[in-house]
């Protein structure tokens, strides 16, 4: 063999490993190096030489040692990177956030504000998206770190390449370049960063699935500034041919509803989106006053008093959002439904109203169609930023050499 490609093969093999060890102890936890050489099946020896040159680079670091068994001391390592950052910026219906974490997550800074909703006017909320991504440019400056990955959370369908958002009708958006118009606002922006583009359900899904081990197929629907999901097949996101795979509130389930702002009629957004219901309860006007969060935070909990207007709303609702599960339940065959968004508090009553219609046809022992369980999502408003880092960690993970090198 040549002696670069000898080389180029040596170099990819160190890579490959390198992102063993950082991936384990990213989703294990702190991890003694025989710890780490069981779960990855790496030599002892070559996790030790590994994680020499990452604590050498400070990409790993030693925890105090702790007693072992038979007394012996047990050395934990932990993820470190005090250098490296993650910013994560997202715009919803109601606010821009930027939140700062390290490379385990911890969180350094957040700055969140409303930006007022200005239908069809995308350059007014990327400005104020600019600037609370800014200010954490700045702070993330102060901890002496630098923005290794700077993900971009949106609630809308995402595709192309680069992706943008195709249309967001929570905004009133057509086609949006939000990653590019961050860019031409932050011109601070180091140039090495990676800016990505996502779809808030897939994260959200991404994120609640990794509090479920050995789940691999989940179906997760939420609702905050609209309504949306995620379906995961195979522990992976179905994001669609165009990009458009989890737009669940744009499923059609009335037939000859309501005209939708997506081109469709009877979609669940039109009898079951958060406009809707606050509109029904009587709540509008508090959204202006408190915010979209807070004012369904509301919502949710007049429902759960029986206070009349709401609980009325929602019960208009229910069977749609129901019928949309019982739907996508055979037509995806998940183990578990997760419930998201401020719907997580009102799961016990979406779960009862999906079992009242639930397929007979059984096999002779009455195995299949299996009913799959119903869960309220564990991660609250949090759920895409977590995602968003996760995902971001994810790839630096993948490639070490973007720590090792700095």
């Amino acid at each position: 063999m040549p002696r670069s490609a000898r080389s180029l093969v040596s170099g990819d093999v160190r890579r490959h490993n390198l992102s063993l060890v950082l991936g384990h102890v990213a989703a294990a936890g702190p991890s003694a190096r025989s710890e780490i050489a069981t779960a990855t099946g790496l030599t002892r020896g070559a996790v030790t030489a590994l994680v020499a040159s990452l604590t050498d680079a400070r990409v790993l670091r030693e925890q105090p040692p702790q007693p072992g068994g038979a007394g012996r001391p047990v050395t934990r390592l932990e993820l470190d990177a005090p250098e490296v950052a993650i910013v994560v910026a997202q715009v919803d219906a109601d606010t821009a956030t930027a939140l700062v974490t390290d490379l385990a997550g911890t969180e350094l800074h957040r700055t969140s504000r409303q930006h007022g909703r200005p239908m069809g006017d995308p350059g007014r909320v990327l400005d104020l998206l600019a600037t609370v991504v800014g200010e954490a440019l700045d702070a993330t400056a102060a901890l002496g770190r630098r923005v290794a990955e700077l993900p971009v959370v949106v609630f809308a369908p995402v595709g192309g390449e680069p992706a943008v958002v195709l249309a967001d009708t929570d905004l009133g958006w057509d086609a949006v370049d939000v990653a590019a118009g961050l860019r031409e606002r932050l011109p601070e922006l180091d140039p090495g960063a990676n800016v990505t583009l996502a779809s808030d359900g897939w994260l959200a899904a991404l994120a609640e699935r990794a509090l479920l081990p050995g789940v691999d197929a989940l179906l997760y629907l939420k609702s905050n500034s609209g309504i949306g999901g995620a379906i995961v097949s195979s522990g992976l996101i179905l994001e669609g041919a165009h990009g458009a795979g989890g737009a669940l509130g744009h499923l059609p389930v009335v037939p000859d509803g309501r005209h939708c702002e997506c081109g469709q009629r009877g979609c669940l957004v039109t009898v079951a989106g958060p406009d809707v219901l606050l509109e029904r309860a009587g709540l509008t006007n508090l959204v202006g006053e408190r915010g979209l969060g807070a004012t369904l935070d509301e919502l949710a909990a007049r429902i759960l008093a029986g206070e009349p207007l709401a609980a009325a709303a929602w019960r208009g609702a229910l069977p749609w959002i129901a019928r949309t599960l019982q739907i996508l339940s055979l037509a995806v065959d998940p183990e578990l439904i997760v419930i998201g968004g401020y719907w997580s508090r009102l799961t016990a009553s979406i779960e009862a109203a999906f079992r009242e219609n639930r397929p007979t046809i059984t096999r002779g022992d009455g195995s299949w169609p299996a009913v799959p369980a119903i869960e309220a999502g564990r991660l609250g408003s949090d759920a895409a930023l977590l995602g968003a880092v996760h995902e971001a960690r994810d790839r630096l993970l993948a490639d070490p050499q973007l720590l090792l090198a700095r």
